[in-house]
């Protein structure tokens, strides 16, 4: 295919977020300092970095969002805003000697495997190509925004639009009319942030929100001294994933006619609970019924706020169900012939994730004889060894594949996925072997084992929610976004692997089946 002898670098690591990081300091740990990271932003960070509108922090306490090999005693609040986390992530990687080995500015639009080489191409937006040996594919959850925001004239605006992900900051929304598409987890954050600002602020809901109070306070100083303490943090952190580890074991692991029941009242109950609750935050009837969902608690994704909600009693902020007809030049013309007009329009209309078939674009990775990544997916569904591996994609891992996430930080998910994929090279060099890739027979075993493990989570957000748009299932109707397994199962399997359920070899096969 190529005339290269010789690839430039022995591993690529795709993207410089928290995966990425967590991927290049695993590789020098290991040895294996023949790497570069490859990332389209000019900072490391990922979505820390993309990412500062208004009010952005953390959902999850930052005791279980922060590395294992890194850990900060000193955060400002239990739930850090997302400056702080974005200096936290600079900070590791200058401090790992990760920084360093960093190429910004680049997008890699296309990975092909050379066959003949026994090396993968990483063509680049701008015609440049990168040669590895090994990729590692550290993109993240949230790949890329939705281009299409699926709502007719989204182009046609002529104030100011602004987007979650590339936020203008220089723009004053003092006193503006503003109004937001979407009640996703940046919104929440947004809204209550920008309300006391603006002029007015009007919300179009398709779907609404839980938004459970968030127990964020100043960490004071003495409490950061006793985390400080060697042991505490990690103690800490463990007790809480196995709280989460039992709850996840038990919905898949108990039979399907115990715990389906067991979610028909869980959902109940967590329903009645927060109707009380709204009853207390909201003052007016009709909003408060609008802010009602009539879904299961983590049928989508929760939000953490005790702000958003109370937002909602301010005089100037308005929140519409009506469904949207079209965008127009002066704002928002819903299904009433109502026209809303703005200063600027805030598309908080989510992101392509990863557990999504369509995420994945035909002719982007491209494997052995040709392998089609994409259409892999669209045709047999999403699936990979571990989360991490797929039969005809030699030498390749990805951090956050299908069924990956259980319940735990996404540091502690995306360091064990790094683990599996340096383990699995260290194993290549160390058999002096040209290529390793997982076997079929292997892969497809742990795909049905995975499936057959995931029914009740099936019946929870395909049959019990199914009315309910949310990426934790995906077009295909499956589940591809959770790990139907606990954390510590989870992590047992990707650093202990058999090394046998991969084949070696100094020259790459026309089939790797057993």
């Amino acid at each position: 295919m190529n005339n290269v002898d010789k690839p430039e670098f022995e591993v690529a690591v795709i993207g410089a977020g928290p995966g990425g990081i967590a991927a290049a300091v695993k590789l020098r740990r290991a040895g294996i300092d023949d790497f570069v990271v490859l990332e389209r932003a000019d900072e490391v960070g990922g979505s820390w970095h993309e990412n500062h509108y208004p009010g952005l922090g953390v959902d999850i306490p930052a005791l279980a969002y922060q590395y294992s090999f890194a850990r900060k005693a000193d955060w400002s609040r239990v739930f850090p805003l997302g400056p702080e986390v974005k200096k936290y992530h600079v900070e590791v990687a200058h401090r790992f000697g990760v920084h360093e080995r960093v190429r910004f500015g680049v997008e890699v639009e296309r990975e092909e495997w050379d066959d003949d080489g026994g090396y993968w191409m990483l063509h680049l937006a701008g015609g440049a190509v990168v040669t590895a040996r090994f990729v590692i594919s550290a993109v993240g959850a949230f790949v890329r925004p939705k281009a299409d925001v699926g709502i007719a004239g989204a182009t046609s605006f002529k104030g100011k639009v602004l987007r979650p992900s590339s936020w203008n900051d220089d723009y004053d929304l003092t006193g503006k009319r503003v109004g937001i598409i979407g009640t996703g987890a940046s919104a929440v954050q947004i809204i209550p942030s920008i309300a006391p600002q603006v002029g007015q602020v009007t919300v179009f809901q398709r779907t609404p929100v839980w938004a459970v109070p968030k127990p964020d306070f100043q960490v004071p100083r003495a409490l950061q001294r006793v985390l400080a303490i060697p042991g505490v943090q990690p103690l800490l952190h463990g007790s809480a994933l196995v709280v989460v580890d039992l709850a996840l074991r038990a919905v898949v692991g108990l039979p399907p006619t115990v715990v389906h029941p067991v979610m028909d009242r869980f959902d109940a109950a967590c329903q009645s609970l927060y109707r009380r609750y709204l009853a207390r935050v909201v003052t007016d009837p009709e909003t408060r019924a609008a802010l009602t969902p009539n879904f299961g608690l983590v049928a989508k994704r929760p939000t953490l706020s005790s702000s958003y909600l109370r937002a909602y009693n301010r005089d100037n902020v308005a929140l519409v169900t009506t469904p949207i007809e079209r965008i127009t030049p002066t704002g928002v013309r819903t299904s009433d012939s109502t026209l809303h007009r703005f200063d600027a329009l805030i598309l908080a209309t989510g992101y392509e994730v990863f557990s999504d078939p369509e995420t994945y674009r035909p002719g982007t990775v491209l494997g052995r004889n040709g392998f089609d990544l994409a259409k892999f997916y669209n045709e047999e569904g999403l699936q990979a060894y571990q989360s991490v591996s797929v039969p005809g994609l030699p030498n390749r891992w990805t951090l956050v594949g299908p069924y990956s996430w259980t319940g735990s930080g996404w540091h502690a998910f995306v360091e064990m996925t790094a683990d599996h994929a340096v383990r699995a090279i260290g194993e290549t060099r160390r058999r002096k072997a040209g290529w390793c890739e997982v076997r079929k027979d292997a892969a497809d075993a742990y795909h049905r084992e995975v499936y057959r493990r995931g029914e009740s989570l099936r019946y929870y957000l395909a049959d019990l929610n199914g009315h309910v748009p949310t990426y934790y299932r995906n077009s295909q109707g499956d589940t591809t976004y959770v790990r139907p397994s606990g954390f510590f199962e989870a992590r047992r399997g990707n650093r202990r692997f058999p090394l046998e359920d991969y084949a070696y070899g100094t020259r790459t096969p026309a089939t790797v089946s057993a």
